[in-house]
């Protein structure tokens, strides 16, 4: 049992100590014993005195919902990028892994963050596949998960993005939902525009939180059901200028900060949840309100106890920074121990590439007339995209149709193409989307949330064709293709989706590919990739593309091409 008068092993001295329960700031000497915290005052006994020089002494940070293999690398880069930044804490959703590999996936998610200097916790993927209207990796019941969810490092169950049934209450989510429950742990959300009685029903299933929220009336709307909001400041989605306006004095314990997917280029410039915390306090937000919001309020909602405040009892991770209006890390420390100084890890974050997630890619020798669109009619479906958003339109339009085929023209509507990557049976479907305005070019990505099939999108076959053909190359990846040519490539070896190489490595090849993809057209507020990877996700109204044909969110079915 620890005690106040035991000679600490380390002594923060001379810090403006910020207390998130009450918003006030105070100095004080922090005194730490074994990891953690045993005293705030006139501690001077320590085997190690660092002097903080009247620095603020904050908890560390959480993201609370976001899938690590959006960074498109592996878990331990990715948190060396985070704990740099004072963010020491990630509630995973594994499930875009997990839709490749199963239980492999989430093992190895588990495994190889067990003994970094960071917290990983895991949500149990609720919806793999995401939908029954796509073909998958893996399917994973309540069954396959009765002994993952005992793991002290399992919260509960993963975003429910299967919304429609989760109200119809279909069977085997309720067996999911039951399995966590019955271990008094969190149900996450996904629940984008959901509303009146249908999100009344969503919340008696036990639903916690929601990420999806596009506006402070929606927000409003299910915290007034008891539900938690995450404000999410991703790469393709962001939500946090729209929902700042709607937090108070009064909600601000039922609101936090979450990254939900965030590409390499965003976190090395921008970084993860600290973004999110300068971010909330340049449009207005108090400091504390903001820092109160990234660290005690999703240690509440996920049941993390002692956790995420500076206080007696409390795990011992904390930052120190020099500007309450511009919040950066100059040192942190897990646990007690400094692992970062001044942007860069002092410690080990050895990544453990497991050989059951390495990527593969099973699909049939494409020639161009598999890419061709038959149509009877010159009217039909397209999916209209949204610049910086997820969310996209279904709109009818007039194409041009030459001896029964899609004919390609400069009214920039392009071909979007599915291909099912995982048995071999290499189902394909084929749209038509306007928004994406690359020209003479094609690009295509393994990274398609969330059964991470193959999508191309190009403005002509023989680009489109070059790029499938790169990609099964690599065993899964990212390409483009320009007049016939490849313009460039990014192997992503674990899994399809993510990379063995160092975050920068990565970084730097996708900038590449980025630019190259801006340079053919693609406008501002289309992420290339990551957006282009969101539209074969059939969960996010109003309309997206699966390997099984085009799908209408709403009416949550497969629809015709044609009108």
């Amino acid at each position: 049992m620890l005690k106040s008068d035991m000679k600490a092993d380390l002594i923060i001295k001379d810090a403006r100590v910020i207390d998130v329960f009450q918003n006030e700031i105070y100095k004080g000497n922090v005194a730490v014993k074994n990891g953690k915290i045993i005293g705030i005052g006139d501690y001077e006994d320590a085997d190690e005195i660092v002097d903080a020089k009247g620095a603020y002494l904050s908890p560390t940070m959480t993201d609370g919902h976001v899938h690590i293999e959006s960074s498109m690398v592996s878990p331990a880069e990715f948190l060396k990028c985070l704990v740099a930044r004072g963010v020491s804490t990630i509630i995973a959703d594994p499930h875009e892994i997990a839709n490749v590999c199963g239980l492999d996936g989430l093992e190895y998610i588990i495994d190889e963050t067990k003994d970094l200097p960071a917290h990983v916790y895991v949500m149990l993927p609720s919806c793999v596949p995401c939908t029954p209207f796509e073909t998958s990796g893996a399917i994973l019941k309540a069954c396959d998960y009765k002994e993952m969810i005992n793991d002290p490092r399992v919260l509960g169950l993963g975003e429910m993005m299967d919304f429609v049934g989760t109200v119809n209450r279909a069977e085997d989510i309720l067996e999911k939902i039951d399995l966590a429950k019955n271990s008094n742990k969190v149900i996450d959300g996904h629940a984008p525009l959901l509303s009146g009685k249908a999100l009344d029903d969503y919340v008696l299933a036990g639903i916690l939180t929601d990420h999806e929220c596009s506006a402070v009336d929606e927000m409003k709307e299910k915290i007034r059901r008891g539900m938690y909001i995450q404000l999410r400041e991703g790469t393709a989605a962001k939500n946090l200028e729209a929902l700042i306006k709607g937090v108070t004095k009064d909600n601000i314990s039922r609101c936090f900060f979450c990254t939900d997917d965030r590409h390499p280029e965003d976190l090395l410039k921008d970084g993860n949840v600290d973004n999110n915390v300068r971010k909330a306090i340049k449009l207005g937000m108090e400091p504390l309100d903001a820092i109160k919001m990234a660290t005690l309020n999703p240690a509440q909602c996920y049941k993390m106890e002692n956790s995420g405040a500076i206080a007696p009892g409390y795990v011992a991770d904390f930052f120190l920074f020099d500007d309450l209006n511009n919040i950066n890390a100059k040192a942190v420390f897990i646990g007690g121990k400094k692992v970062a100084e001044d942007g860069k890890v002092i410690v080990d974050f050895s990544p453990k590439l497991s050989p059951k997630v390495l990527s593969k890619m099973k699909i049939k020798d494409f020639k161009l007339e598999d890419l061709k669109l038959k149509l009877n009619s010159n009217r039909v479906h397209v999916i209209e995209m949204e610049k910086e958003s997820l969310l996209t339109k279904k709109v009818v339009c007039d194409v041009d149709v030459k001896d029964g085929y899609f004919e390609y023209s400069d009214d920039g509507i392009r071909k979007i193409v599915v291909i099912e990557r995982h048995t071999g049976n290499s189902t394909i479907a084929i749209g038509l989307i306007k928004g994406y305005d690359i020209k003479n070019a094609a690009v295509g990505t393994t990274i398609a949330h969330d059964s991470h099939n193959l999508v191309v999108i190009g403005d002509n076959d023989e680009d489109m064709l070059n790029v499938i053909k790169r990609i099964d190359e690599m065993s899964g990846g990212m390409a483009i293709s320009s007049n016939g040519k490849l313009e460039g490539s990014l192997r992503l070896d674990i899994a399809g989706i993510m990379s063995s190489k160092s975050m920068t490595e990565v970084h730097e090849d996708i900038k590449k590919l980025l630019k190259k993809a801006k340079e053919l057209g693609v406008g501002d507020g289309i992420d290339p990739f990551m957006t282009l990877g969101f539209m074969a996700l059939p969960v996010i109204p109003d309309i997206k593309m699966t390997d099984k044909g085009l799908f209408d969110v709403n009416e949550f079915k497969h629809i015709p091409l044609e009108v």
